[in-house]
């Protein structure tokens, strides 16, 4: 999806919001300081020869740093606030789909939308998402997602009438190649062609049709629900189930538990495709 062009206060305001809240906030902070400390130096009672450009110089940073010392700290308070909305929003988004029985829940969101709620889905599922806003020279890579360190990219088509073919699939693939990338996804609210599936298969393309999309936001958003308190003096159950393995969200395939190896979740399990390394759809063990 193409995007219009921005103003540099516009990227700034994108960047920052790419980054948590709380982050904006503090850089807000340190922006007012640093350059509240360079617009308050003093000038020079007198100028000396040959100190003429310097002085030039240093009066027109004074003079950006004094106009600046406002102007980026709203700038990142801006970011820090369409941070805290998107975050807000994704989760809502999140609760939307899982919640709906309809088959078009999908259907009524804007490509940025779409874009925000696949982005949450993965982050459910352990990954480090990072949104790069497609449409430049990423390829049109939408997502960039990061788990046990490995990359993996993601393309979003929110196509409602339109069945994604392979073009999109092979170009996915390429730029993979040229990143790096352990493996791709290519997300969509409609469907694949046959073509698009059969180019697909043996290459660590997972391809994400509208209804696996569903099936994979439910399924992520249920595990992330806490489970209610037991009363207190009230033991567990010696005789309560094991938890039934669930479906992977990625390929329906089973699921086993695996324990993390390395990362930063080292040592902790967590639901694995049995399909893997073909498949890696992974589930929190809640």
């Amino acid at each position: 999806m193409a995007r219009r062009k921005t103003s540099p206060a516009e990227d700034v305001m994108d960047l920052v919001a790419m980054l948590p809240w709380w982050v904006g906030v503090l850089l807000a902070g340190l922006a007012y300081l640093a350059l509240h400390h360079v617009a308050s130096q003093p000038t020079a009672a007198t100028v000396q020869p040959g100190q003429v450009g310097a002085i030039v110089t240093q009066t027109l940073w004074r003079t950006l740093a004094s106009i600046g010392q406002y102007v980026l700290p709203i700038l990142c308070l801006a970011g820090a606030a369409m941070s805290a909305w998107r975050r807000r929003e994704r989760k809502q988004l999140i609760c939307n789909v899982a919640r709906s029985e309809a088959a078009d829940a999908l259907d009524g969101m804007s490509w940025q939308q779409f874009e925000r709620l696949v982005g949450e889905g993965f982050r459910l599922q352990g990954y480090r998402v990072v949104e790069t806003g497609g449409g430049g020279a990423d390829g049109g890579i939408d997502l960039v997602l990061i788990k046990d360190g490995e990359k993996y990219l993601v393309q979003c088509k929110q196509w409602r009438a339109f069945r994604v073919g392979v073009e999109v699939v092979r170009e996915l693939y390429g730029v993979m190649a040229a990143k790096g990338a352990a493996g791709g996804f290519v997300v969509t609210s409609g469907r694949f062609t046959d073509d698009a599936r059969k180019f697909a298969e043996g290459r660590n393309v997972q391809l994400i049709d509208g209804t696996r999309l569903r099936a994979l936001i439910k399924q992520a958003a249920g595990t992330t629900q806490q489970v209610p308190g037991r009363p207190a003096g009230v033991a567990p159950s010696a005789t309560a189930p094991a938890a039934a393995a669930p479906s992977c969200p990625i390929c329906t395939k089973a699921m086993v538990r695996r324990t993390a190896k390395r990362g930063a979740n080292a040592g902790s399990e967590f639901w694995g495709c049995s399909g893997y390394p073909s498949c890696k759809g992974t589930l929190p063990i809640s």
